[in-house]
């Protein structure tokens, strides 16, 4: 039962790899069953029986990336600060240096925010750490008012993920517009919108940025 309940496992991670590898190189909506399978070294039932089907392995995926984003966070502020404010301010900072990282990892996120399985992942995780963070600023909301103003900041986030900088909308306007926009509406003061913008923009956002995508196709694989 253990062996089988291991290899069961072993075959996940096989898969979850493979996927993760073909969503970033060829892009969500490019990559088949098929070449996940053949990739993964696993014939498509057995991609179909472990997942179903891609959006279940693209929400599998999903809760790694933010696992993945909230720890690389932590480990990066540790010792800098404990302020949850400032700990919002580089999470968001990094999902959108991320997204950044190629057009192919922008479509992801697209996808995740937009497909209604993978979307529900992230509006029920980020909810309760939202609940963490700014219950300060807004004493007398219940779970259920941080979970709707989740359902509109993550609009917010999709909408400035999926737009590519250039010359005119740089980084540090996306990273600028972004907090400002959404820290109003979880009612954080505007010195402390500056603030938190002010603490974000020195670190190597596309190097720590990199450095997630790598760890996370390293753990998938150590998983196999």
């Amino acid at each position: 039962m253990v062996r089988a309940e291991h290899q069961a496992g072993s075959v996940k991670s096989k898969i979850l790899h493979a996927a993760a590898k073909l969503f970033f190189e060829k892009g969500y909506e490019r990559s088949t069953i098929r070449e996940i399978a053949e990739a993964a070294g696993v014939n498509r039932g057995s991609v179909c029986f472990a997942f179903k089907d891609k959006e279940a392995i693209l929400c599998a995926l999903v809760a790694y990336v933010l696992e993945g984003q909230f720890l690389a966070t932590e480990e990066l502020l540790k010792g800098k600060t404990e302020d949850k404010i400032l700990f919002y301010a580089a999470e968001t900072t990094l999902q959108l240096h991320i997204a950044e990282s190629s057009e192919h990892m922008r479509e992801m996120y697209n996808v995740s925010y937009s497909l209604p399985r993978s979307s529900n992942i992230i509006f029920h995780e980020i909810t309760e750490k939202l609940e963490e963070i700014f219950k300060g600023y807004n004493p007398d909301w219940k779970t259920k008012d941080f979970y709707e103003r989740e359902i509109s900041s993550a609009g917010i986030m999709r909408n400035h993920l999926s737009v590519p900088c250039d010359v005119y909308f740089t980084m540090e306007r996306k990273i600028r517009v972004f907090l400002e926009t959404t820290f109003l509406v979880y009612h954080v003061p505007e010195a402390k919108i500056q603030e938190a913008i002010e603490f974000v923009l020195p670190f190597d956002w596309k190097k720590i940025a990199d450095g997630v995508i790598q760890n996370m196709l390293e753990f998938l694989e150590s998983k196999t």
